[in-house]
């Protein structure tokens, strides 16, 4: 078994990879053998899965739905067509989470079958009823017969008891290769086989992705012969790039330099990268301009929303207050924070608590006003997100 499904665990969240050595023997670009990687949050869930008692707030016919509060003091847009059709403000509704919330916009909901729910869970004010699967059971459902390599206790405590058989603990989840495919993730520009560099650019409207063939000036074929082998060679592994980051919504992409009426011929390429994605984006063609037009379905938030928002950056502050402080005699270094940082390390504790049973010192958490709403540092020279 080449596959293996990595639970790294670090203050507040846990760092989720499936890899797979074989692919790496078979493909020589760098992190090819990331297949999927996630980020699992125990303290601030991303909901998916979740079933609540709501409470209809109120009817929009012209969205062609109904909003819904829920437990947490958020709402969710349950849809006519998903269940929402016949119910008038106040109605109780059983309701599950099929899209997290997630670009400013609140959770979409769908209507969950009343026998799905015990009798008296049924009625009354709103309520978190179940949880939804976590990301790591989700990834584990999908490899069966992957091992999950964890270096933390407290990650097999969190467990279903179903999946505890597969656990081996080690020392490190993720090896070297594993940490710089993952730390790769969070950088906009990607580089690609023969040459080629993309740049992703996420926007409130859509993802627009540009591809960069300068290396592909060298070679001596014809201009387009060139071109179109270039854009060939590198798209699958772009095209998982989009995957392993969950670009998802409208996806809009520039390839690198071949003519407008040739692009037709990478559709193959497209649709044959797209169908390993388990999520199944749709190749919608190329536009007049010549743009890749992908639908890729939105369910969880994508990676770059949970790493630059408030509560991402705090766990990367505490991420790196760890690495300095861990093993260190005596107290450790205070952790400067703006207010932006103070206030999500506030609604999630258990991250401060991981900090602690990770590096053997308690965090002494400063806030500093001088520093920006999303800036901290480690007693030395201002970190900026």
């Amino acid at each position: 078994m080449t596959v293996r499904i990595r639970a790294a665990s670090a203050p507040g969240e846990i760092r989720i990879a499936v890899t797979d050595d074989a692919r790496v023997d078979a493909d020589d670009t760098e992190g090819a053998g990331l297949i999927e990687y996630a980020l699992w949050r125990p303290g601030a869930p991303d909901g998916i899965g979740d079933v609540h008692r709501g409470r209809v707030a109120a009817r929009m016919p012209a969205m062609g739905g109904a909003f819904v509060d829920l437990a947490d003091g958020t709402s969710g847009f349950l849809p006519d067509s998903a269940g929402a059709a016949g119910l008038t403000e106040g109605d109780a509704a059983l309701v599950r989470i099929t899209r997290s919330a997630q670009g400013g916009k609140g959770a979409r909901l769908a209507a969950c079958p009343a026998d799905a729910v015990p009798v008296s869970d049924r009625t009354g004010p709103p309520a978190l009823l179940a949880r939804g699967p976590s990301p790591l059971e989700v990834l584990a459902a999908a490899w069966p017969d992957a091992p999950i390599l964890i270096d933390d206790s407290s990650v097999g405590a969190r467990l279903p008891p179903a999946l505890r058989n597969r656990v081996q603990r080690v020392a490190a989840a993720f090896d070297s290769a594993t940490e710089a495919a993952s730390d790769a993730l969070d950088d906009p520009a990607v580089e690609l086989p023969g040459g080629v560099r993309a740049t992703i650019t996420p926007t409130p409207a859509l993802v627009a992705i540009d591809m960069d063939g300068g290396a592909a000036s060298a070679d001596r074929r014809a201009k387009q012969t060139a071109q179109f082998a270039t854009n060939r060679d590198a798209l699958p592994a772009l095209l998982h790039q989009i995957r392993l980051r969950n670009l998802s919504g409208a996806i809009v992409l520039d390839v690198a330099g071949l003519a407008i009426r040739k692009r037709q011929a990478l559709r193959p390429v497209f649709e044959e990268s797209l169908a390993r994605d388990p999520l199944r984006p749709r190749f919608l063609g190329f536009t007049a301009l010549g743009l890749a037009e992908i639908l890729r379905p939105r369910i969880r938030p994508p990676l770059h929303e949970l790493v630059s928002g408030p509560h991402g950056q705090a766990l990367r502050a505490l991420r790196h207050w760890v690495r300095a402080t861990r093993g260190t005699p005596g107290t450790a270094a205070p952790l400067r924070v703006g207010t932006d940082i103070a206030r999500a390390l506030d609604r999630d504790p258990g991250a401060e608590a991981d900090a602690t049973q990770l590096s053997g010192h308690v965090p002494a958490r400063q806030l500093d006003p001088s520093l920006p709403p999303l800036g901290w540092s480690l007693s030395g020279p201002e970190n900026r997100p």
